[in-house]
């Protein structure tokens, strides 16, 4: 039997399955237009059906595949060294399977593979007619797990700073409370608050992130100034040291109403500020202006600009800002705030964008819906 009628019927027999039971009929997909790896092997275990995301994923090429045993093309282990084929026996098993979930096996040379197993019978306990198998390649998986393990590795290293110097001073203070004077007992009790501040802010983060990744940041919707939110905000940092004449604000009024969750709000808020002031330079520029949005479903929006004069962030550095652990040219922090105010800006409907502010310096827009939530209309 030729390759190409050797593979046709094996197409057939996936793209027609509900057809074979009174469904629509042939739904024209080509298996090799199909994005995971699929290997089907006929009544006597011989291989049918071999595409090109098997051919790639295995090294395999299919016209080798192609009418082979399926255990001899597709000689899977089990990371216990065990071959698969002989531990699931799909043909001479029990009658009642129909199939194999979703797990790792090994490919020749150590290959890590997701593999899922379907087994179409004639009848309910009728013997095996076509053995389906699905191949996917393991690295998204993998980068997922690097990202989760850096993020770990980021967080443990953070917080380890915070804890030690909580523990030294706590450790000086009790071992020798009379030596201190007040205000260097005072001094000490300020840097353990400061240190405990930071690792419930790390905390904090952690969690964001969580919910932000699993789709369940809860957001509490309510009336928000987002101008008067901003005046707070360089308040603050006024409060703190810096000199009220690097801030301008400009807020272009009347503004919609704009419902939103205060608290994430001020995290946005307090993130683009924070890294304004610390990384770039000369005037601050908060603009706050009501906007239509471009997107197909309208309506109008609240657009909230934050922008320095600084050196900017670089072209090629542009895509990655939003990502995890990006910190720029400049060391220090986790790297995750502008990570989480993405995600907290799109939970909300809106965008956030970066660019080259008119002075030079980098240049953060992000835009809310405005109106009430449905349910109070």
């Amino acid at each position: 039997m030729s390759v190409g009628t050797s593979r046709a019927p094996g197409a057939a027999d996936v793209v027609r399955a509900r057809a074979d039971r009174g469904g629509p009929g042939d739904l024209g997909v080509d298996p090799d237009e199909l994005p995971d790896g699929l290997v089907v092997a006929d009544e006597t275990g011989r291989i049918i059906c071999f595409n090109a995301a098997a051919a790639r994923i295995t090294a395999v090429r299919a016209d080798e595949a192609l009418g082979a045993p399926l255990e001899r093309a597709l000689p899977l282990e089990d990371l216990e060294g065990r071959r698969w084929w002989q531990l699931t026996d799909p043909y001479g098993g029990l009658a009642i399977r129909v199939g194999q979930p979703e797990r790792n096996l090994l490919l020749p040379g150590g290959r890590e593979v997701l593999v899922s197993a379907r087994y179409l019978r004639t009848h309910r306990t009728g013997p095996v007619r076509r053995v389906v198998v699905s191949l996917r390649d393991t690295e998204a998986r993998r980068r997922t797990e690097r990202s989760h393990a850096e993020l770990i590795a980021t967080v443990a290293h953070e917080l380890r700073s915070p804890l030690t110097s909580v523990k030294g001073f706590t450790a000086t203070l009790l071992a020798k409370w009379e030596r201190f004077t007040d205000d260097q007992k005072k001094l000490m009790l300020e840097t353990v608050d400061a240190d405990a501040n930071r690792v419930t802010r790390l905390i904090a983060e952690l969690l964001d992130i969580s919910r932000i990744d699993s789709g369940r940041l809860e957001l509490r919707r309510q009336p928000v100034d987002i101008g008067a939110a901003v005046g707070r905000h360089i308040q603050s940092h006024v409060a703190s040291g810096q000199d009220a004449d690097r801030f301008l604000v400009r807020v272009q009024q009347p503004l919609p109403d704009c419902w939103a969750d205060p608290d994430k709000i001020d995290q946005v808020l307090s993130n683009l500020l924070e890294n304004a002031v610390r990384h770039g330079e000369g005037t601050v520029t908060i603009g706050v202006a009501p906007s239509s949005s471009p997107r197909e479903r309208g309506g109008a929006e609240t657009a909230v600009t934050v922008s320095d004069e600084g050196p900017g962030i670089p072209e090629e550095s542009m895509g990655r800002v939003f990502t995890r652990f990006w910190r720029g040219s400049k060391r220090g922090g986790t790297g995750l705030g502008l990570y989480i105010v993405k995600g907290i800006v799109e939970a909300h409907g809106g965008t956030i964008t970066v660019g080259r502010a008119p002075g030079g310096g980098a240049q953060f827009r992000f835009t809310l819906p405005v109106g009430a939530p449905a349910y109070l209309q």
